[in-house]
């Protein structure tokens, strides 16, 4: 079973230490919640562990399947099995979601077997439609412009439907929930639910507790000053809904970390 190894990781952005010595494991099948004020680490954390040319690592180490992924680029980590949705997606105006997901997932495929031919297209058009089933999308949604036009929850559902398509060990939700309404955050959630039953890691990182109404995480964590200086259950969450930040703060402020 893969995990994803954290160990004492610094970073820095434009030259200011943003993350200062994080220390995190995720293995297939759990699902950790990273919860925080705003500007503590969260995004950066996520855009880091996908390898952002923009964030630079100072010290520590990322281990996934006995590589530091540190010294790969983006793409290859993506095809060691790691996956990011975007807060915020990015349109590509003339690749439809289909031709767009069927090169990735082919990508994947010959980075296991480089004598990999590729999925066919009546066994892409089948898984496609099968993953776009569960999310309950139209299946004319394949053949339009990836993100190019889409609302906020069909950009969303669009970066689960890659997920769901990919496959890959490890996912990294940025905000997924961010700008849903009601029923999209339940139908991604569900989408989410389906792909992290004991094949999938999940770090989700959330401002708010709502999400955890649908996605059940094993392990809350608060980042704050750019390290986790909390941990717990499901609980944790409600906590922090009931009592906001500041009695965290004052355990962080007071030296008591986890």
């Amino acid at each position: 079973m893969s995990e994803l190894v954290i160990q004492n990781l610094h970073i820095n952005i434009g030259g200011k230490e943003i993350v200062k010595g994080l220390n995190l494991t995720i293995r297939q099948g759990e699902v950790h919640a990273i919860m925080g004020p705003n500007g503590t680490g969260k995004s950066t954390l996520a855009y880091t562990l996908m390898g952002h040319p923009a964030y630079e690592v100072t010290a520590g180490t990322v281990i996934f399947k006995e590589r530091n992924i540190l010294d790969m680029t983006a793409d290859e980590r993506s095809r060691l099995g790691i996956f990011l949705a975007f807060q915020y997606p990015v349109a590509i105006p003339g690749v439809t979601v289909a031709n767009f997901l069927r090169t990735a997932l082919n990508a994947r495929r010959r980075a296991v077997n480089p004598e990999d031919k590729g999925i066919s297209i009546p066994e892409f058009r089948k898984l496609l439609k099968k993953e776009m089933d569960i999310l309950r999308m139209d299946h004319a949604f394949a053949g339009r412009y990836l993100n190019d036009g889409f609302s906020g929850g069909e950009k969303k559902r669009a970066e689960i439907l890659q997920m769901a398509t990919l496959k890959p060990e490890i996912a990294i939700l940025d905000e997924t929930d961010s700008g849903l309404d009601i029923d999209a955050l339940r139908i991604v959630s569900e989408g989410v639910n389906t792909l992290s039953g004991g094949d999938v890691g999940v770090l989700l990182i959330t401002h708010y507790q709502r999400i955890l109404n649908y996605i059940k995480p094993d392990f809350v964590h608060v980042i704050m000053g750019g390290k986790i200086v909390e941990s717990g259950g499901p609980d944790l969450a409600l906590h922090l809904e009931e009592r906001g930040y500041e009695w965290i703060r004052e355990k962080y402020e007071n030296g008591i970390t986890v």
